[in-house]
């Protein structure tokens, strides 16, 4: 039997105040909660050091029924290696009662080894100053506040995550599971994160550029099941040709009258979706796996890679490569286009 591996556990404070959403406290925390299960059983100890900190110690109350228990008060004086700040349905009622949270970022921001804010969290950092200059995103219903309150970011309304140097920003409410999924990638290897993606049953790690619409959530809201079916199937089959005709076919319509309803139900014609499904599959491929921008053209539709290309300038502005240099995730590794916890893609 091998011997333990001692190490010295990563601090993490999940900052806390009343309001907070519990869903984005809860979700990280059970991320690196699962990580250090399965390095337990690799008899290599415990990997993280989890706690909620908060204004002062004591309970805080969420957006939910749920309190959490803050054990550490936010201070300059105990630092982690790592600190989380949640968001808040009211953000600007946040500020307000929560505004020490902000004074310690200004304070405490270079000394940190990862700084993240999770969804309207992000405005705790611009109101600190540390994200001026920089990119960042948040959930999608305040990306314009923030950009209108603080003109000097580059907020990135459509991203998943975004990292620049040691600050960390991330979409709304689950899309902090993702940016926790990438600190485990980072510090342990992206065999343990795929560990716990599989345990959470959650995808192994959106890229941080995917889109937070993306065309399987989108389709989810379509009234008609048979457009629905049409969609689902479509984003199941996207490396195959699909005809207005071939699909019309599959809806038992018209031609004419399929485009009608699909228009209708869809917003956009099915062709329309079919190369922003195939955008998606590419933007994915392009961030989390090491294959040629060819296969990845031709898994994802695309006549060639010139045609896939030429949507990317159309639809990005810029060319599949500068893409992935640009979003690719914390390891980029050779292997299939899926894994246990990946499954079909999103």
């Amino acid at each position: 039997m091998n011997a333990p591996h001692s190490h010295t556990p990563r601090t993490v404070d999940i900052i806390i105040y009343p309001g907070f959403k519990a869903l984005e406290a809860i979700g990280p925390l059970s991320v690196f909660e699962y990580a250090n299960l399965h390095l337990q059983k690799q008899r290599k100890g415990v990997g993280y050091d989890v706690r909620f900190a908060s204004t002062s110690v004591g309970p805080v109350q969420s957006d939910t029924q749920m309190m959490l228990h803050a054990s550490k008060a936010v201070s300059t004086l105990a630092l982690p290696d790592d600190a989380i700040v949640v968001g808040a349905r009211n953000i600007q009622g946040a500020l307000e009662h929560a505004w020490p949270v902000v004074d310690w970022i200004v304070a405490v921001h270079p000394h940190i080894s990862r700084l993240a804010a999770l969804c309207s969290g992000a405005f705790f950092l611009a109101s600190a100053g540390v994200l001026e200059g920089k990119r960042a995103t948040t959930h999608w219903s305040v990306a314009q506040m923030l950009q209108e309150n603080f003109p000097t970011i580059e907020v990135d309304a459509d991203a998943i995550f975004v990292r620049t140097g040691n600050l960390w920003t991330s979409a709304g409410v689950t899309a902090g599971i993702d940016l926790a999924l990438a600190f485990v990638e980072e510090d342990f290897g992206r065999e343990l994160a795929l560990d716990v993606a599989t345990d959470m049953v959650v995808y192994l790690k959106r890229p941080g550029g995917q889109s937070q619409f993306s065309t399987h959530l989108l389709s989810q809201k379509t009234v008609r099941p048979n457009i629905r079916e049409i969609q689902n199937w479509i984003l199941e089959n996207l490396d195959q040709r699909l005809t207005s005709t071939a699909l019309a076919q599959k809806a038992m319509m018209s031609v004419r009258n399929f485009a009608r309803v699909f228009q209708q139900e869809v917003g956009q014609s099915s062709q329309e979706f079919i190369e922003a499904s195939r955008l998606e599959r590419a933007k994915q491929l392009l961030a989390d796996v090491a294959l040629p921008i060819k296969k990845i053209a031709a898994l994802s539709g695309f006549t060639d890679d010139d045609h896939m290309r030429r949507v990317f300038q159309k639809r990005l502005g810029i060319t599949p490569k500068l893409y992935r240099e640009r979003f690719a995730t914390t390891g980029i590794h050779e292997g299939d286009v899926t894994s246990p916890a990946v499954g079909k893609f999103e």
